[in-house]
């Protein structure tokens, strides 16, 4: 049997958590209403998975996670208030080493049935992950980062474009995608469009902290945005990331919020699949790394398909095989590559 520390100041919450994990099963489970006490129990026996709180007396989830993280890593879910004042605070907590966030129940209208789903995979996901992954994956460290020499992107415009690199992650991303930002060269000719499973409050911040760390310019992208060489751009949560093309030739970004059905907004596979009608499959080179669920399978395909050049993290690496896996059963993947194979791939592309 699985184990998992449920952390939160909140009687209720800790009652709702338990509910939810009593019905899943197959988890001996225990409690801690502050990060105090959660420290204690994960390094006195570790468990598969902790949900943590972000704000609590005695000591809070930031500092909790880091002092996990430092002395004994365990794959921690932050249960948190999808506001903006904790958008930057929930980031925080990923650099210092937690996988993935959810939504409280009883907050921004997120209902315990609403997110019940989300939370059960969510769970189910970071038990699974070894230890050493977590030990070896790559840290968002945007802070310690030093300033850098922006490159001028506005010589260039959207028709100067000869290839796009397109990227999806989810579930273990954000460090993935500081790491593949803040390596790229300021000779970097191409422009990288990067779906990050987020929500609305918290792409700005993402995409501010991974400016910090980059030596191209990097913007969360905004309606009619022209798409130029060497800038990166993160798609703002709640919307999915299309292209359009205006009758001058210019392209530009769409932001399109209707439901198409799909899990996740913004959505690999509809970044993909507009990409394709805008520019040709043949000039996409498209990178598939950790993540749940198996958005992004399609559009890797119709890439592939298409002629354009596909790469899917391995099980090797990735924190969750999931969004890959389901990519390269499906003959959507080029190469298979860890995620260390897939930065230098993406480094040196030309």
């Amino acid at each position: 049997m699985k184990r998992i520390l449920i952390v939160d100041d909140s009687a209720l919450v800790r009652k709702q958590l338990r509910e939810v994990v009593e019905t899943m099963g197959g988890f001996e489970i225990d409690l801690a209403k502050n990060g105090k006490e959660a420290v204690e129990k994960a390094l006195l026996k570790p468990y598969d998975v902790i949900t943590m709180d972000i704000n609590m007396p005695v000591m809070d989830g930031l500092a909790a996670v880091k002092e996990i993280m430092d002395k004994s890593p365990q794959p921690i879910l932050m249960v948190s208030s999808l506001t903006h004042d904790q958008a930057d605070t929930t980031i925080e907590a990923l650099e210092n080493g937690a996988v993935d966030y959810i939504g409280k129940p009883g907050t921004m209208n997120v209902g315990l049935r609403e997110n019940q789903k989300d939370l059960e995979e969510k769970i189910i996901a970071l038990s699974r992950i070894p230890k050493r992954r977590l030990i070896s994956r790559p840290k968002m460290k945007m802070d310690n980062m030093r300033k850098v020499q922006k490159v001028d992107d506005t010589k260039f415009s959207s028709r100067d474009i000869k290839k796009i690199v397109l990227i999806g992650a989810s579930t273990g991303g954000p460090g993935l995608i500081e790491k593949i930002c803040s390596s790229l060269p300021s000779t970097f000719p191409h422009p990288i469009c990067i779906v990050q499973h987020m929500p609305e409050q918290f792409t700005k911040s993402f995409a501010q902290r991974i400016g910090r760390a980059s030596r191209l310019n990097v913007s969360e992208i905004s309606e009619k945005e022209e798409i130029r060489p060497g800038h990166i751009y993160i798609a703002a949560g709640g919307a999915d990331f299309h292209f359009g093309k205006k009758v001058s030739g210019t392209i530009v970004a769409r932001l399109d919020n209707s439901d198409k059905g799909r899990f996740f907004q913004p959505s690999v596979d509809e970044m993909m699949l507009s990409a394709i009608k805008v520019f040709g499959a043949d000039k996409i080179y498209a990178v598939l790394l950790t993540g749940i669920g198996d958005d992004g399978t399609e559009g890797m395909v119709e890439v592939k398909k298409g002629g354009g050049y596909t790469l899917g993290e391995s099980e090797e690496s990735a924190t969750v095989y999931g969004m890959p896996k389901c990519a390269y059963d499906a003959g959507g993947v080029s190469e298979q590559l860890s995620f260390d194979e897939i930065l230098k791939k993406i480094i040196t592309f030309r």
